[in-house]
């Protein structure tokens, strides 16, 4: 029978073909070992659930939503699959990959397709920190690559109306803060290399020239960019890639000034006492590694204070579109604090009378601030 059986199915070669590849690759993808990071995509990937009962009925949390995730990450030669994948939309020609637009001269943008309620949200909070510390309070909200590099964008796909939105940022704020908008700044200069090619960040010219406008608006004396002190790290793929991985994309390089000022970081433990950390403003050994941008200011960290050569001090309220734009801060400002809400739990105001500081900044790319979710609880009301 069974013999019988084997003589009509090698009739059907590519059946046999097929079914001998997909039990060799489930065998090979049972021993092949999970991973906790993903360095290619720089994020981390969800490990084995554990199964219970009330995890496998809870409606909120299911285990079959995170199993389902985990066998995604954890699937053998993930690395290899995607980037197989990336080359071959490629040679279709395809100008959206995995969340990221493909645009010209190697040219990668965040897909941004809508605005959420989280903006108001958010900027009625600064509206009204802003209240509390009246003449203390500057705003800056950076625009997306895809508002200012739109000669660089595939032909004809739906952005989201941003422009809108920074004219509502300048109105709601008036008279309040102020309001530094970037936009006909960067706009100028849009041929020059003011964002990353691969990733979502502006680079260090792009941060130069917004603060540049910071620091003539408010009489401050620029920070000198001393070629003697400039420093290149090569080799950058950032954010963009890792989702898209295009075979073709042409690599960043980050610019940086090797500055003496020192960085203390305040890391609270679980007992509830603070532990301080203090070194350099750069973590060179970073700009060695894949991810390269979170050399600067040693990473998000909650809570940092970095020693400037200026006079006064100011409070820096920021995602990691600032981390590039701070160190040119040191010129002006004799305290910079820096804090990352993403990690920090104490209130804006009571960060205020801790440092005494003079100034706040509250420095966001525009989908950072947009889809913040730990800001307003934070900036709106007292402590």
């Amino acid at each position: 029978m069974l013999q019988k059986y084997w003589q009509k199915m090698r009739q059907f070669p590519v059946v046999l073909l097929f079914f001998a590849f997909l039990f060799g690759f489930s065998l090979f993808d049972l021993c092949w070992p999970d991973r906790d990071f993903s360095e290619l995509e720089n994020r981390k990937l969800e490990q084995s659930p554990r199964l219970t009962l009330a995890s496998l009925v809870s409606e909120s949390d299911p285990w079959t939503a995170k199993y389902s995730s985990y066998v995604k990450d954890q699937f053998a030669l993930r690395d290899s699959w995607i980037d197989l994948k990336s080359r071959a939309e490629g040679l279709l020609l395809k100008t959206e990959n995995n969340g990221v637009w493909l645009g010209k001269d190697h040219q990668m943008f965040a897909k941004f397709l809508s605005i959420g309620r989280r903006f108001e949200v958010n900027l009625d909070s600064v509206e009204r920190m802003a209240e509390r510390h009246p003449g203390k309070v500057h705003v800056m909200i950076v625009p997306s690559a895809s508002l200012i590099l739109t000669d660089k964008l595939p032909w004809q796909v739906p952005v989201a109306d941003e422009d809108a939105c920074h004219d509502i940022i300048a109105s709601r704020l008036d008279g309040k803060a102020a309001v530094y908008d970037t936009r006909e700044t960067l706009r100028a200069r849009s041929e020059d290399y003011i964002f990353y090619r691969t990733d979502h960040h502006w680079t260090s010219e792009g941060a130069y020239l917004a603060y540049e406008q910071f620091a003539r608006q408010n009489g401050l004396p620029l920070f000198e960019r001393d070629p003697a002190l400039e420093r290149q790290a090569p080799d950058f793929y950032g954010t963009n890639y890792s989702k898209a991985r295009t075979w073709n994309a042409v690599p960043d390089i980050i610019t940086y000034y090797d500055l003496p000022n020192i960085l203390r970081i305040y890391q609270t433990n679980r007992d509830g006492t603070e532990t301080v950390g203090e070194g350099p403003l750069y973590n060179v050994e970073d700009f060695s590694t894949r991810d390269k941008y979170k050399a600067f200011l040693r990473g998000n960290n909650g809570y940092s204070v970095l020693q400037g050569d200026g006079t006064g001090s100011i409070l820096v309220i920021k995602d990691s579109y600032a981390n590039a734009l701070i160190p040119y801060l040191t010129a002006d400002y004799a305290t910079i604090g820096i804090v990352d809400y993403r990690y920090l739990n104490e209130r804006v105001d009571s960060l205020m009378m801790r440092g005494g500081y003079d100034e706040i900044l509250l420095l966001f790319s525009f989908q950072g601030f947009m889809n913040d979710l730990t800001l307003s609880a934070k900036i709106a009301v007292a402590s």
